[in-house]
């Protein structure tokens, strides 16, 4: 390579890790693949991980290398790629120990039915079996991969609760259709799916054993059956936030108004359009729920008179007339709640941040209250939280909105009451 073309790669790479966190910097991560279709997923995976800055030592069963070359693993990684027990490479040929001392985690993917057995049973009889065994504390995920009725198989079943009793985190199976052509569980999870719950491993638990409730996005209150008004929330903090929490060991029931953006894995999304559909949503969950985070941008005023045809300019040209009603008020009714979830409230304001959002958590009733000014986070993936509370306000340090809500995750989960923070 010429040093020109170089550059220009060097300013890819740099370019790339500007926009990705490296969530995964300084961790060292055995990657194990053994026998199944889906290993050719665990390239992508690979090629994720390193931009987010993990080091991913491959190690392959042979039936593995039948789906898949070393060679493709090995040039992803940046690194040898290990088979055999007796690797000279090694010293001591001892890659069963010296490949998990120091590694943050094992995770093997595609996990097979035959390989569950051996973990769950402490058998050895390949380099990625016996590296297990011989792991010590190394934390060890799994993202099982297979038929639906080999998932279903009372065998498997009783291997998959041994390994979850000897501490094992399993990653899926997701359902959906296989390679053989039918449809069930035992599919592995999507490689970004994986990547999120391997950086979601590696974050504090401070929500463990709650149950929080999101709303997010704005909303869209029908004029006729093709117009609506609704605002220009992306729902981009809401979302952060869903991910953040469900990092942090929570349940979360994430409530959105309309956008295209994607769920976070493991968080359960309920989709509406309406404030007074928001609002039902809301009230269904609230009772049950630890705490509610309430960061949509609801609209405050529905159309009364809305139309079931669509309206018509007519030839003077004037604009119809519309009624407005008002939308409930999400948070102020679920903070009154006798039994109610720890409330936190946002408020986007334009101007006089400060006066605004003190009043707005007063007026709502709820011990927190995170501000900021909407024409500096409206499109933008930088953010800055400012926490309004009985004993003053604390603003936090910009920065990306994922890492702004880890950062209000730890914010809430120091807050919560003794009883409620378990």
């Amino acid at each position: 390579m010429n040093s020109c073309a170089g550059a220009v790669k060097d300013a890819n790479a740099s370019n790339r890790e500007s926009r990705i966190m490296l969530e995964l910097a300084n961790k060292r991560i055995v990657l194990g693949l053994t026998g199944g279709i889906a290993c050719y997923k665990l390239a992508e995976f690979v090629r994720r991980a390193g931009e987010h800055g993990a080091t991913i030592d491959v190690v392959m069963t042979p039936a593995a290398t039948q789906f898949i070359t070393p060679v493709t693993m090995q040039a992803l990684s940046g690194r040898p790629v290990f088979i055999d027990p007796w690797d000279a490479r090694v010293p001591n040929n001892m890659a069963h120990i010296n490949l998990t001392r120091g590694a943050d985690a094992i995770l093997i993917a595609p996990a097979s039915t035959d390989f569950m057995a051996k973990l769950a049973h402490g058998m050895a009889d390949d380099l990625l079996s016996t590296l297990c065994v011989a792991r010590g504390d190394c934390p060890l995920l799994i993202a099982p991969a297979m038929n639906r009725e080999m998932w279903l198989n009372p065998a498997t079943q009783r291997n998959v609760a041994l390994l979850r009793q000897d501490g094992v985190q399993l990653l899926g199976p997701a359902e959906g259709e296989q390679a053989c052509g039918e449809v069930g569980s035992g599919r592995m999870i999507e490689p970004d799916q994986i990547l999120a719950e391997l950086i979601a491993f590696f974050q504090p638990k401070v929500l463990e054993g709650q149950r929080v409730l999101i709303t997010a996005g704005p909303t869209s209150e029908r004029i006729d059956p093709v117009r609506v008004i609704t605002n220009r929330s992306s729902g981009k903090t809401g979302f952060a936030i869903a991910q953040a929490a469900r990092e942090a060991g929570a349940e979360v029931i994430l409530i959105s108004g309309p956008t295209p953006l994607p769920t976070p894995y493991g968080v359960t999304r309920i989709p509406v359009e309406s404030a007074r559909q928001m609002h039902a949503a809301v009230m269904q969950h609230a009772s049950s729920s630890d705490v509610f985070i309430s960061v949509a941008a609801v609209a405050d005023w529905h159309v009364v008179n809305r139309s079931d045809q669509k309206l018509k300019k007519t030839a003077a040209g004037g604009a119809p007339q519309l009624e407005f009603g008002p939308n409930p008020d999400i948070l102020a009714e679920v903070a009154a709640l006798q039994t109610g979830p720890w409330c936190v409230g946002f408020a986007a304001e334009t101007e006089n941040l400060v006066e605004h959002a003190e009043a707005k958590r007063r007026r709502k009733g709820v011990p927190l209250l995170v501000g900021n000014l909407a024409q500096h986070v409206m499109d933008a993936d930088i953010t800055e939280l400012v926490l309004f509370e009985d004993a003053g306000r604390t603003s936090l340090t910009p920065q990306p909105k994922l890492q702004a809500a880890r950062a209000l995750v730890r914010e809430i989960a120091r807050r919560l009451p003794k009883t409620n923070n378990t």
